[in-house]
């Protein structure tokens, strides 16, 4: 690791930010899902985070001021998801689904259900808002 992944590269963009030096890191599982298939070492290069969570005001600033579009708005490519349901080739998200009773928890497919239309917009489908969910 070089002076340059570790040190920041100057102060802070917005106060509150921490800087993350860069680093190399295992990704991905030979043993799990293809599609997470082959473990492989990836570089990150250094970066700032907020320390505290980031809220919908803030968030709705930085799509304003950068065009950014989130992995949820963006229809999943077919060529990366071999045999997944056409119908499910939309932009979503997953979305918290409250148990009304104890679950398996090795299963998160008890509290969460991959919803379409669901985004930072819209957090829980394509009927919700930030105001109401």
């Amino acid at each position: 690791m070089h002076d340059a992944d570790v040190i920041p590269p100057g102060p802070a963009p917005d106060a509150g930010m921490r800087w993350i030096p860069g680093a190399t890191f295992r990704m991905g599982s030979d043993a799990h899902y293809p599609e997470e298939a082959p473990a492989h070492e990836v570089a990150v290069d250094g970066f700032w985070i907020d320390c505290r969570p980031v809220t919908n005001e803030t968030f709705a600033k930085f799509i304003a001021e950068t065009s950014h579009t989130t992995v949820a708005e963006l229809a999943p490519d077919p060529a990366e998801y071999p045999g997944a349901l056409p119908e499910l080739l939309h932009p979503g998200s997953l979305v918290f689904q409250k148990p009304n009773r104890p679950v398996d928890t090795r299963d998160m497919r008890n509290w969460w259900a991959f919803t379409l239309g669901a985004d930072w917009r819209h957090p829980g489908g394509p009927d919700s808002d930030l105001t109401r969910m």
